[in-house]
């Protein structure tokens, strides 16, 4: 039998009761103050973390995490917390943590680099290291950028933000025994270093990045002259021998010096410099980051401006050999061009070789002296040398520059017995007459010596000249048999007549003897001599007074 189905209405109903609240306890306090405590603590420190940055370096010498320090002007102003290898193990990536408020080295310009023991530039810089150990230095830029990661210099910068002064670039040739730390020189006075140097992008100059402090660097004009003082400057002029050098340190580890030629200091450097169009006050005033010249000395550097140049081809008859490339032209002693080039050539007309040697005339070393000096320098200049070369005997010359190297330069002077000629400029070639130089003459007088002495009949007068000899030999027995007769023959009767002829002198010395009778007889006869003269003295007195006395007689009584 199915029990019957129960009722919904007879389920029981249900009742909410509520639960009975629990207190709390204390005991959860301790966590929730911990917990505020270490949030805390969380944030404050975060709030003092500085931020964080990566400095690649080549290599991680003397860098250890939590040891090396990062100083600014020697203050630390943060903490290496990290050294590991890059992915392509080419460089290290160091981490680094900085203090609060250091956010301004994060500059996009600033520059990281580790301090160590180093020698450069004849300074020591680093020394402190070796008991501290290396640590990263900073050099704040100046960037409105941020950046968090830099590459690090592996050479500490010659130069750091702030420091007084201004760069110049300096283009040379090559870069000889300069490097960075260099000092530069003004009056022998240590002014600035070489901070950089960079090859160019033709690989045909090298660029040299120097600084000048202040106040130092208001002496470079736009007409400053820079060159290499490295080494010793050796000249030998109408003076001597001259030895120049900045200093002991340039000496060994090279150096440059500048110097300012003085303002203008002739009227025709003032002229050309209006007839430029230039202001000098401004030209002197404008100079900031203009590029200057390095010359390898004084001498280079303070020679005057090349100015337009004036090519000509001088042919040369004797040897070119000591004539290089460089070699100054002088005109009567002043420099005016240099040689350019040395070439050769084969004239198939001629059927003969010519050497031609090119020559650059500058203009502008040639003063111009008329009524009006401004225009057309160049020309009239050139209009002047052609008018030498016609009318004056103007002519190019080889001579000795030196007797030690034996090198030749180019000497232009006035040759009046020269052939005269018809030059014109008229279009390019230009050609100089030449004439022998002083080598080539004393060469040509030699040879002409040479060829007399072979026209002599020297065989002829060899023989005649033996002739001679044999003549004068036959002569000298004569005379020789001669003396030997006069000694055997002459000298023996001699001896006899000397005697006779000292006896002789012998009885002359008595007789001229003071006491010899005939020395009294001699002055008893002067006595009388003289009594007779003083008696027809008397008698030539008388006769002139009394004429009539010769007939009458002496007169008695006088009248």
């Amino acid at each position: 039998m199915t029990p019957p189905e129960p009722s919904i209405d007879a389920l029981p109903e249900a009742r909410f009761v509520p639960q009975r609240r629990r207190r709390f306890s204390m005991i959860w306090l301790l966590p929730v103050v911990a917990m505020l405590i270490g949030a805390w603590l969380l944030t404050n420190l975060i709030n003092q973390r500085g931020p964080t940055l990566t400095i690649s370096f080549q290599t991680a010498e003397g860098i250890a995490p939590g040891k090396t320090r990062i100083r600014f002007k020697d203050v630390d102003i943060g903490e290496v917390r990290e050294v590991k290898l890059a992915a392509d193990r080419s460089h290290v990536l160091v981490t680094a943590q900085l203090v609060v408020g250091a956010e301004a080295f994060l500059a996009e310009d600033s520059r990281f680099w580790v301090v160590r023991p180093r020698v450069s530039g004849g300074k020591v810089s680093g020394i402190g290291t070796l008991l501290s150990g290396a640590y990263i230095g900073v050099d704040a830029g100046k960037s409105d950028k941020e950046s968090k990661e830099f590459t690090g210099l592996e050479v500490a910068p010659i130069l750091t933000t702030g420091l007084p002064g201004r760069q110049f670039v300096l283009d040379a040739p090559d870069i000889g025994s300069l490097d960075i730390g260099a000092p530069v020189y003004f009056r022998r006075v240590q002014v600035g270093e070489v901070v950089a140097h960079a090859l160019e992008r033709d690989g045909k100059a090298v660029a040299v990045t120097i600084f000048i402090h202040a106040p130092y660097d208001k002496h470079v004009k736009a007409r400053t002259k820079f060159w290499n003082a490295s080494g010793v400057d050796v000249s030998l002029d109408a003076n001597g021998i001259r030895l120049q050098s900045q200093s002991v340190m340039s000496v060994m580890l090279g150096g440059i010096a500048f110097e300012t030629p003085p303002e203008h200091d002739s009227v025709d450097s003032l002229l050309s410099a209006w007839n430029a169009g230039k202001d000098v006050e401004a030209e002197e005033e404008s100079n900031t980051d203009n590029r200057f010249n390095l010359h390898p000395d004084r001498t280079t550097a303070m020679k005057a401006a090349d100015g337009e140049e004036l090519i000509v081809t001088a042919n040369f008859k004797g040897s070119l050999r000591g004539l290089s490339p460089g070699a100054p032209v002088e005109f009567r002693g002043i420099p005016v061009g240099e040689v350019v080039s040395i070439g050769s050539y084969y004239d198939e007309e001629k059927e003969w070789f010519g050497f031609p040697v090119r020559i650059a005339l500058y203009t502008e070393r040639i003063s111009l002296r008329g009524k009006d000096r401004r225009q057309d320098v160049a020309r009239r200049v050139t209009k002047g040398l052609l008018d030498a070369i016609n009318k004056r005997g103007l002519r190019a010359q080889l001579r000795n520059g030196s007797l030690l190297t034996g090198q030749l330069y180019v000497a232009l002077d006035f040759f009046p017995e020269a052939p005269p000629l018809k030059v014109s400029w008229s279009a390019p070639p230009f050609e100089l007459p030449t004439t022998r130089g002083d080598f080539d003459e004393f060469q040509a007088s030699l040879g002409r010596l040479m060829s007399k002495l072979d026209a002599l009949p020297i065989a002829q007068i060899g023989s005649d000249l033996q002739v001679a000899v044999v003549s004068v030999d036959r002569s000298l027995k004569g005379i020789d048999t001669l003396v030997q007769r006069l000694d055997n023959e002459v000298i023996t009767e001699l001896g006899p007549a000397l005697r006779e002829l000292r006896s002789t002198l012998a009885n002359v010395d008595k007789v001229m003897a003071s006491d010899s009778p005939v020395q009294q007889d001699l002055q008893e006869a002067l006595r009388e001599v003289t009594r007779a003269a003083r008696s027809v003295r008397v008698l030539s007195d008388t006769l002139d007074k009394q004429p009539e006395s010769l007939l009458r007689g002496k007169s008695e009584t006088n009248p």
